[in-house]
């Protein structure tokens, strides 16, 4: 079993660890000497086991608060992906029926035979009025 020298509060302890878990132990290590560090620079020269006791509790601190934050993120996760849900189960939303909008196009050559007949009909009325007048 591997034996690790940690530095916590400017103090040297000799810690066993599970072969491998040394990195494991030296961050762990590490995150209470940060706050034994704030202790000592506060108060001074501190017991030890008070300080590992403070730091302890200070991480431990730390600690709850991310625990809260991660629930209501987890809470928040939960409300989305149940909302994500009944939208997509939803029926989807009956469109309006569309605007009926009917624009007049005159299909090619409409407009020329138009003035064909129009020409032929005053060519008629001419005709007719001629042979009236006489």
């Amino acid at each position: 079993m591997p034996e690790v020298d940690v530095n916590i509060g400017g103090r040297t302890f000799a810690v066993a660890c599970q072969e491998g878990e040394e990195e494991f132990l030296l961050s762990a290590a590490a995150m209470l000497d940060t706050e034994a560090s704030v202790l000592v620079d506060q108060m001074g020269r501190v017991p030890e086991a008070r300080m590992l006791l403070m730091a302890g509790l200070m991480l431990a601190d730390k600690t709850a608060g991310l625990e809260d934050r991660a629930k209501a993120a987890e809470a928040r996760e939960a409300a989305l992906l149940d909302e994500i849900a009944r939208l997509q189960n939803a029926p989807a939303p009956e469109a309006p029926e569309p605007e009926r909008i009917e624009v007049p196009v005159l299909p090619a050559g409409v407009a020329d035979t138009m003035a064909e007949l129009a020409a032929r009909a005053e060519a008629l009325a001419e005709e007719i009025e001629e042979k009236a007048g006489k």
